[in-house]
Parts: structure tokens; C-alpha cells; sequence
């Protein structure tokens, strides 16, 4: 299928901006999404009226998320800036706030029971997103060296914001991570024995760091199945895991587990907030640990725990 030009100087913009791989995905979909829509008209040709039809359209017809509506709007605003160099003024739509609702939290109890229905790396991965409070995308973008065994950290680069910290490396997963290391090491060699054995590598880290992408330790932890091109510089590599094989064995855990919550892959990372906070954990190295900006980010989870309440009788509980 041939390319088309307008979409590849809007992915070429995308990444002189150093915007994600993830974020260029997703601004492509709903651009393109936009031009589909309107059949197949140019942009330039369009504007508040055709923007508004769309954004109605998402809304009342594929009845999308407030979140989901925002995304596409602010994928078309960046096509407008930045490829069109239109402003455009006056649109009779706002970007909504998002709902504020508690997280979803599990008690340790509940948290084991899910990890007992998980086998081989998605029960580590598991494992991490709970012991860590890693998000999910951290979890499968975790390299060999970011593991400390000696004062046992995880390192997390380039965190959401694009911000490194540092976590805790539980202790009762050193058998497990090493055997994960163990197996990476052997799809390692397979591919330097085939002619390959390139990591996936941010295009400023590649050029920093010439001879990163075959070096061992910045290899992926949990490696995809097979190679694939990158999408930046075109040569062979292995990436890591793709999260939905992850979501597919979670979801089938929850089943098993026969709980009623809804639990996703950041589910665990909301419990291991809660259960640090539950053991005393003071609110700043909270924050630290998960990479909060703000402590009020952070504090949600004090009201899940429903320590607000401490000390207050229903009167149902009255005698």
C-alpha cells in the first residue's frame, strides 16, 4: 500500500520532536480516523465545522470515552499547529476534565490469589507491577541492567513524563528474575549466532551509545517471540513483550480467581501504594517510589484507604 505523504511529513514531525513511539501511533489513528470520516478530503481543505462533526460523531455514534474524545482532539490541534500552521480558534467543543474516581485496590490476599492463577513471565511481571509499583509499559521496558541484586533497586528510565527513579527490587524475586535473566541471555545468543542480537533503542541512545543495542545488558528482560525492523532506523531487532499478551493472561487469572473487581495490569500498582501506606510507609517515599510529580497525586490513595474514617461508628454499628 502506498505511503501517503501528508501522514509521513506528520510522523517525520513527530519524531524531530522526539514525541513516543506510542504517542505517533496514536496521533497517526485519529488523524487518519479524521480524514476517513470526512471521505478522504484533505485537512486543509477543513476545519472548526468538519472538526466538530467528528468529535460529535466519536461521541454519540462509537460513544468513546471523555479521555478517548480529548486524545483525538488533541492529535487533530497538533496536525493543525504543526503540519497545517492553522490556528484554529473558536471550536465549540472544550477539552473535558476526567472523571475523578477512586482506583480499583486489591488486598494482599486478593493480590496472591490473582499471582497463584499466573504462570512464567506474566506471573513475574505480575509479580513486579505489585512489588515494584511499576505501570505496565515499565515492566516490559525493564533492561538486564536495570536490576540491582546487590542493594536490590529497579531502575526505571524514562518513566511517564519522561522521568528515571528508582524502586524497590523485592527480595522474594531474585530466583525468578535471575532465571528471566538466564532466559534472555539464551535468546540473546541464539540471535548473535544467527547475525543479529540488536536491542530496540531510542534513536539519541543509539547515537550516544554506538555499541549499546548488542551489548547484553541492554537487552529487554522479557524479549518478544520473534525479531522485527525498527521503526526509526530500519535494522533488525528484538523488542520486548507486547502488553497484550500480558492483559490476555491477567484477564484470564481474574476469571479464574472468580473476583468481582475490576482488575487491570495498573490495579496492582494502585494495591502496592495502598499497602505501603497500610504498613506505615511514609506519604513521600510513596510518592518517590511510584514517581508521582505531586504528593496530591499520591494522596488519592489514603482516601481508599479510608483512613478519613479512622475512629467513626456507622450507627448501624452503634450499640
Amino acid at each position: 500500500m502506498a505511503k501517503s505523504r501528508f501522514i509521513e511529513s506528520i510522523r517525520a514531525d513527530l519524531r524531530a520532536r522526539r514525541y513516543s513511539i506510542r504517542t505517533e501511533k496514536t496521533y497517526i489513528f485519529w488523524i487518519r480516523q479524521f480524514i476517513y470520516f470526512h471521505h478522504k478530503r484533505h485537512p486543509n481543505e477543513m476545519a472548526n465545522a468538519e472538526i466538530e462533526q467528528f468529535l460529535s460523531y466519536l461521541a454519540n455514534v462509537r460513544n468513546v470515552s471523555s479521555a478517548t474524545q480529548n486524545l483525538a482532539l488533541c492529535a487533530l490541534m497538533y496536525m493543525y499547529k504543526n503540519i497545517l500552521h492553522t490556528e484554529i480558534i473558536g471550536l465549540s467543543y472544550q477539552y473535558t476534565k476526567k472523571e475523578k474516581r477512586m482506583p480499583t485496590v486489591l488486598n494482599h490476599v486478593e493480590a496472591q490469589t490473582i499471582l497463584s492463577h499466573l504462570q512464567g513471565k506474566y506471573w513475574l511481571i505480575a509479580a513486579l507491577l505489585y512489588g515494584c509499583g511499576l505501570r505496565i509499559n515499565e515492566a516490559l521496558r525493564l533492561r538486564v541492567k536495570d536490576l540491582n541484586f546487590s542493594d536490590h533497586t529497579l531502575f526505571i528510565f524514562s518513566g511517564k513524563g519522561k522521568k528515571d527513579r528508582y524502586t524497590l527490587l523485592p527480595r522474594t524475586l531474585d530466583i525468578q528474575l535471575k532465571q528471566q535473566v538466564e532466559y534472555a541471555k539464551g535468546i540473546h545468543q541464539q540471535d548473535c549466532s544467527l547475525g543479529f542480537g540488536l536491542t530496540s533503542l531510542p534513536p539519541a541512545l543509539i547515537r550516544k551509545y554506538k555499541s549499546a543495542a548488542a551489548d547484553f545488558a541492554w537487552q529487554y528482560l522479557f524479549p518478544s517471540s520473534s525479531r522485527c525492523e525498527h521503526p526509526y532506523n530500519g535494522y533488525i531487532c528484538r523488542h520486548h513483550l507486547h502488553e497484550t499478551a500480558f492483559r490476555k493472561a491477567l484477564r484470564k487469572a481474574v476469571i479464574a480467581s472468580q473476583l468481582t473487581k475490576r482488575v487491570t495490569a495498573h490495579t496492582f500498582r494502585h494495591s502496592f501504594a495502598t499497602q505501603l501506606l497500610l504498613n506505615g510507609t511514609d506519604i513521600r517515599t510513596v510518592q518517590d517510589l511510584l514517581g508521582h510529580e505531586d504528593v496530591k497525586t499520591t494522596e488519592i490513595y489514603t482516601h481508599v484507604m479510608g483512613s478519613r474514617f479512622a475512629n467513626t461508628l456507622s450507627p448501624m454499628d452503634r450499640t
